[in-house]
């Protein structure tokens, strides 16, 4: 019989994805300048609480505000067939214009690109952006499509088996990234 115990490693504690997010900052004000075109767009369900503790520290620290919307990924999925046979609602929340902006996607775990490739359409069905980059907690790998992130927390190199768990304090009630191999 085989060992079915599954190994658990937590990879970021909240000082560390603090620190992610405070490194996020620095480049995005440094590649971006004075940020007036910026925009952030969280992907759900973790995404839009990445976006808005980055916009804070940016508040804080450049006096700037950022606006921060909310994407629902789920009708631009490519296997929502399978998982939503009656379809679903569209919980989308950007309260701003994104055309000729700089959008910031953010996701928490980067994995095969299919859900950036959703996030992407449904952006362009919403408008124009002068260019689209990605941030993410944790790149894991296992890419099956041509996705590549801008901004990455920690890369890790993980099983097709494994799980990334990014645990955000507004939805898990802490701070942490956990692997499960």
């Amino acid at each position: 019989m085989k060992n079915s115990k599954v190994k658990k490693m937590r990879i970021l504690n909240a000082s560390q994805i603090k620190a992610v997010l405070e490194r996020f900052a620095r480049e995005m004000t440094r590649q971006y300048g004075s940020l007036d075109q910026v925009v952030f767009i969280g992907v759900r369900t973790r995404g839009p609480y990445v976006a808005k503790r980055l916009a804070e520290i940016i508040k804080k620290r450049h006096g700037k505000e950022i606006p921060v919307g909310e994407m629902d990924i789920t009708l631009y999925r490519d296997d929502l067939n399978a998982l939503l046979p009656g379809g679903s609602i569209d919980h989308t929340k950007i309260p701003f214009d994104i055309a000729n902006k700089i959008v910031v996607l953010f996701d928490d775990v980067l994995h095969t690109g299919r859900t950036v490739r959703a996030a992407v359409d449904h952006l362009i069905d919403l408008g124009r952006p002068r260019m689209i980059h990605l941030a993410v907690m944790i790149d894991r790998g296992g890419r099956e499509l041509p996705v590549a992130a801008n901004y990455v927390g920690k890369t890790i190199k993980l099983v097709a088996a494994g799980q990334v768990h990014v645990r955000l304090k507004e939805v898990d009630r802490a701070d942490e990234v956990v692997v499960e191999s």
